[in-house]
């Protein structure tokens, strides 16, 4: 079998948000020894979820971090709704964009990463809420996604249940942050190469290191 590089992620996470360019990065310089596989880790979902007036706080310190670190920018709109949390009605939820991304990987596999990536900028850049029917509808457009089609599975048992299916694989991984990243050499062997932001260069040294390993 191919080598697969695993990634989980969450939609809502702003390290992911920041370690995007760097699974791109990666994902094109090895785009013909590597498959990769983009899973949603589920971080806010049940009694998890929360409205932006509950983590508003956490995020206007966190934000900067990212920023200084990673070099990526939130944008004007996402700030907003961290500066004004009392009058925002945002609910963390990463159903509804795992189960986004479950219905992209049936369309289109190949470019999984790249609309995971989409969805980060969706939201921290743009502003779209993700919990939001609507703030799928230019990603449509982009991929050239009939609307009918995707919000007739957007609110389908069955994308639902691989959403889930796809946070519990998380779970069997120990993923205990975001975000993660694994490869998995053969059926049995896993390697963890990232966990939490890292910078291109450590990830591309502890890749290059377990496909050397016989």
């Amino acid at each position: 079998m191919k080598p697969i590089l695993i990634y989980c992620y969450d939609a809502y996470c702003g390290w992911c948000y920041g370690f995007s360019p760097v699974m791109k990065k990666i994902a094109e310089e090895y785009k013909n020894d590597l498959d990769i596989e983009v899973l949603s880790g589920g971080m806010f979902i049940g009694e998890s979820k929360m409205p932006i007036e509950k983590i508003a706080g956490f995020i206007k310190d966190a934000y900067k971090r990212v920023e200084d670190l990673t070099g990526i920018t939130f944008g004007e709109d996402f700030l907003w709704h961290i500066n004004n949390p009392d009058k925002s009605d945002w609910v963390m939820n990463s159903e509804k964009p795992a189960i986004a991304l479950c219905i992209f990987k049936e369309y289109y596999p190949e470019k999984q990463l790249d609309f995971a990536s989409d969805l980060q900028y969706a939201l921290n850049f743009e502003g779209r809420d993700l919990d939001d029917d609507e703030a799928y509808r230019h990603l449509l457009e982009k991929y050239a996604v009939t609307a009918e089609d995707f919000y007739a599975k957007l609110h389908s048992n069955e994308f639902k249940e691989q959403a889930y299916y796809e946070f519990n694989l998380c779970k069997q991984l120990n993923v205990s942050g975001f975000p993660c990243v694994f490869l998995q050499k053969d059926e049995s062997k896993f390697y963890m190469l990232a966990n939490g932001f890292t910078d291109y260069e450590t990830v591309k040294d502890r890749l290059g290191k377990v496909l050397d390993k016989k």
